[in-house]
């Protein structure tokens, strides 16, 4: 049994392997290490990765990227709505789930952020595959450290429509952690500051004997490089608005180029003082140049920057420790490239070193197959000594009177835990109780996440305080909560696991599961499509190209005739391009038909032909 680890990336995603005793990044078709989390519609396909990416300009409005921002909110969640206004995509309310528009085939069509990421999961699925040579049907994910209950389900049913089992959801920070110390041995306090595309974690982790134990976990699931490229492409637009007086900042293909100029931009700033971009016919025919400094780019994003400290504080508090009781600080995450960052970072700890030993974009998908192969248990020795001790992101508890939130699972708690905390009734003779349960750090339910909501019935009537009720939460490895409550006088008892129903219901994730079964179908087909389409093409070259090496050996008008008709069968490829797979071969079978005689004449002459005059009749032709 092969668990693959899987990185499911905001900008890029990432997949590893065990294999020959270390954690091995597995490359994609076009030999790259990472592949775009980016999914595309067209009139013909669906594209990801790459494909979807190098298009985006031209088709913004059908490519979605960074839908890890999006995974397991509400339509109503004001932190989604201020990442849609940077997003080209549109997003609509379906009964109050946020569903992505986009056009396929000349059909609209929904998704939901889930879909989309199955989509991409499928993808790195894919890449395992081909390279291991087998299927692939388990996987480790990692997910942000402070991603709330509703996100980690819904990664748990983008894998499930995938088809993909996700053996276990592994928090960022831990999963790094784990790429630095499996081999390296690290010892005493760790300090994990993960900062990637959309998400930033700060995590303490204790290490002792290979027990990984988390301390503390705080961060920002809004925060990451995504937000550095807005304010580069906002900048871009005011400068364009200067220079020509036109506003840009609504063009949709407008913005999808200047966004790609913008991550050019800041990758060449994370070894270079300076950088230039330059785009032609921007708008309206219009060429756009501009220059950005380091210095510059720093103080469009101080304020973003400075933002990453504040949970390094919280989590140093919660910790209970100093600056001085961390022995290690090691930086992951693509954004942590920047130089502004390191130096902060370092800053901040009074010029200590900080590690960036391996790659920061793949230490996390490194992490996630080390613990994809203790969980097979097939390996070493100092891998099977491992041991992972996690913690609760966001504090859990229930409504209690006037809408007050009632703390039963402080944050930081480690897991699996099980917390019991007892609770009365607030009114007379009541039988029954709704048990509301909420996450979050604020004092009033309205302000935090409801997970889930069940009704204790049966309660003998008796005067408000006097019933007791056992509230229990119960927290598993991967973070999934099961509530219970339990009435002490009767011992009646009902239960819930806080699963993703509150956003789809069974009938809903059949049909996810059902559509991406045809989209794997239709990927398929269109493959095999391409397949016979580049067959058909290679052989219409290779006629031509027997006709024009044996130019002695046919006449005139049989040469002629036979260019003719290599022209016009490459004129019908090109003005078919989007035929069925059927119609490419009925093509074919007509071609073989009427040239496979005349083929067979000149591949027989060819062969007596001398190099020399072979030679002179590609010359003449």
């Amino acid at each position: 049994m092969v668990i693959v680890g899987i990185d499911l990336g905001t900008t890029y995603s990432c997949v590893a392997v065990w294999t020959n005793n270390s954690a091995e990044v597995i490359v994609n078709e076009q030999g790259n290490r990472t592949t775009p989390s980016y999914v595309a519609f067209t009139p013909r396909e669906r594209l990801i990765g790459e494909a979807a990416k190098n298009q985006a300009a031209v088709n913004p409005s059908n490519t979605i990227f960074a839908v890890k921002r999006l995974i397991g909110r509400r339509f109503d969640d004001v932190g989604l709505h201020m990442d849609l206004m940077h997003l080209p995509i549109k997003v609509i309310n379906d009964n109050g789930k946020p569903k992505i528009l986009v056009e396929y085939r000349g059909v609209k069509r929904k998704f939901s952020p889930e879909e989309i990421c199955s989509m991409l999961l499928y993808r790195m699925k894919e890449v395992a595959e081909n390279y291991l040579g087998d299927k692939v049907d388990k996987a480790v994910v990692t997910v942000p450290a402070y991603f709330t209950d509703a996100q980690r389900h819904a990664t748990i049913l983008a894998g499930k429509i995938a088809g993909l089992d996700v053996v276990k959801i592994l928090n960022e920070p831990t999963a790094s952690a784990l790429a630095y110390g499996y081999d390296k041995k690290l010892k005493g306090n760790v300090l994990i500051y993960d900062l990637g595309g959309g998400t930033f974690d700060v995590s303490i982790l204790s290490i002792v004997n290979s027990v990984y134990k988390v301390k503390a976990t705080a961060g920002n699931s809004r925060l990451g490089g995504e937000d550095f490229d807005h304010r580069l492409v906002t900048y871009f637009a005011e400068d364009f608005c200067k220079m020509f007086g036109v506003e840009i900042i609504r063009n949709a293909r407008c913005v999808r180029r200047l966004k790609s100029a913008a991550e050019k931009v800041k990758h060449i700033l994370t070894s270079s003082q300076e950088a230039t971009v330059h785009i032609e016919g921007l708008y309206d025919g219009i060429d756009y140049t501009g220059c950005v400094t380091r210095v510059f780019f720093e103080e469009l994003c101080s304020d973003l920057f400075s933002d990453t400290l504040k949970p390094i504080e919280r989590v140093l508090r919660d910790a209970h420790m100093q600056k001085c009781n961390i022995g290690k600080i090691i930086l992951v995450g693509g954004s942590t490239r920047i130089p502004k960052i390191r130096s902060m970072v370092k800053e901040y700890f009074d010029g200590r070193d900080i590690t960036t030993s391996i790659n920061p974009e793949e230490a996390i998908a490194q992490g996630a197959a080390i613990q994809a192969v203790i969980m097979t248990q097939k390996c070493k020795n100092m891998i099977q000594d491992v041991s992972l001790v996690d913690v609760v992101p966001l504090t859990l508890g229930v409504e209690t009177a006037r809408g007050m939130m009632f703390d039963v699972v402080e944050r930081n708690t480690s897991i699996p835990c099980r917390k019991t905390k007892e609770i009365t009734t607030l009114e007379d003779y009541q039988t029954a109780m709704t048990i509301e349960v909420f996450e979050g750090e604020r004092a009033l339910t309205r302000d935090n996440n409801l997970l889930g909501v069940f009704e204790l019935g049966n309660i003998p009537p008796v005067p408000r305080g006097v019933a007791k009720i056992d509230l229990i939460f119960e927290i598993d490895a991967n973070g999934i909560l099961t509530v219970s409550a339990r009435d002490k006088s009767t011992g009646n008892m009902k239960s819930i696991t806080i699963e993703n129903t509150h956003r789809y219901n069974k009938n809903e994730v059949c049909k996810m599961i059902a559509d991406a079964e045809k989209f794997h179908e239709e990927d398929e087909e269109n493959k095999l499509r391409l397949e016979v389409r580049n067959q058909l093409e290679t052989y219409i070259y290779s006629v031509k190209q027997t006709v024009v090496e044996n130019l002695e050996s046919v006449s005139g008008d049989e040469c002629a005739a036979m260019i003719g008709e290599c022209k016009d069968a490459l004129s019908w490829l090109n003005e078919n391009m989007d035929c069925l797979r059927e119609e490419y071969e009925r093509k074919m079978s007509e071609l073989l038909r009427r040239w496979s005689a005349t083929v067979r004449r000149l591949s027989k002459k060819f062969k007596h032909q001398s190099k020399k005059q072979r030679g002179e009749n590609e010359r003449k032709c």
